[in-house]
């Protein structure tokens, strides 16, 4: 930081920087527990924050660099994979299936043309060099996380650039490893629910088995999600004082509305798949980049909830100990 001693963008009016001085450095150890600030202000100061912040913008530019460090990064993948074994890189591509929950159908078979096509043709130098594009290019995507949510929280960043990228750096390592175990288990409790199948004779016994196999992978892979959630958020800012929360009511929104807008996209498209006529041969392409728009919304909202949580309830603080007697809710609301 420099011309300032504050940890806050110094482009916040003077009561601002002292709420959000008092969310840099000392956090609620709980964000379930709203310290008495109803829903109704929360719900406000984020859609003032989401208006203010250029939430929409913001998202379209996690967009484009999540869509930018895919390819790279399946590239990498799949070089390591198919040095490592010849098969392996099928393996991956399973894993790759369990996203067409989420994906719509035509943008993931773009994802899956390029992995087996980039599988084939596996080299050692290919794998360096793809390891050093992957790790960059991703890394690009989560700089852009960490400059947003520093919006978000109103900081300063006090890191300098080669710092931050290697936050970026370890957190892209990090989350690919969350990632690939999340969808490792989806695989995990099917390939029980097979076992079962095929080495169990009791049908009662074969139903309890894969119903509880499924249910304890889709359990893995939920909470593995908010562990990306909350990594995230955890790290991607630059406060004074961090404080780790497992799950928070924006990471656990954010997942929702991911999902719901997610399986919504899947749906539109199935019924109203028009993207092919208006962009032809891109149109995969633009259903990738909006399923990634959409993943950057969501991501951005639940960091914007968890921050307008915490800014209320440090404003809170402040007017009762500066104003005890007066009504804290309107003028809140008022900011």
């Amino acid at each position: 930081m420099t011309g300032t001693n504050s940890d806050v963008d110094p482009r916040c009016t003077r009561h601002e920087r002292r709420v959000w001085e008092i969310v840099s450095r000392s956090p609620l150890e709980s964000l379930w527990n709203l310290q008495g600030v109803p829903i109704r202000v929360v719900a406000v100061r984020t859609w003032k924050a989401v208006k203010a912040d250029r939430l929409f913008g913001h998202s379209a530019e996690l967009g484009f660099y999540f869509l930018f460090a895919l390819f790279p990064t399946l590239f990498c993948a799949s070089s390591v994979l198919g040095l490592a074994a010849q098969s392996a890189h099928q393996f991956y591509d399973r894993l790759l299936d369990y996203l067409a929950l989420v994906i719509p159908t035509s943008a993931l078979g773009a994802v899956l043309k390029t992995f087996n096509e980039t599988a084939v043709a596996s080299s050692s130098g290919k794998a360096t060099l793809g390891l050093i594009a992957a790790i960059w290019s991703a890394s690009v995507g989560i700089s852009a996380i960490q400059d947003t949510l520093n919006i978000v929280y109103k900081i300063d960043d006090s890191r300098s650039y080669f710092v931050a990228r290697l936050y970026a750096i370890g957190l892209t390592i990090v989350l690919t490893i969350t990632v690939s175990l999340g969808l490792a288990s989806l695989l995990g409790g099917d390939f029980v629910a097979a076992l079962a199948r095929v080495k169990l004779h009791d049908r009662f016994l074969v139903i309890a088995l894969s119903a509880t196999a499924r249910v304890i992978g889709w359990a893995a892979a939920a909470a593995l999600l908010d562990f990306s959630f909350a990594l995230i958020y955890f790290w991607a800012p630059d406060p004074k004082k961090r404080r780790w929360h497992w799950l928070t009511p924006g990471g656990a929104l954010g997942l929702l509305g991911w999902l719901l807008a997610s399986l919504s996209l899947r749906v539109y498209l199935h019924f109203f798949n028009t993207y092919s006529v208006a962009y032809g041969s891109l149109g995969a392409v633009i259903i990738l980049l909006t399923w990634f728009y959409i993943t950057g919304l969501m991501l951005l909202l639940g960091a914007v909830i968890n921050s307008e949580i915490e800014a209320g309830a440090a404003e809170m603080r402040l007017m009762v100990s500066a104003k005890p007697d007066r009504g804290l809710e309107t003028g809140m609301i008022d900011l």
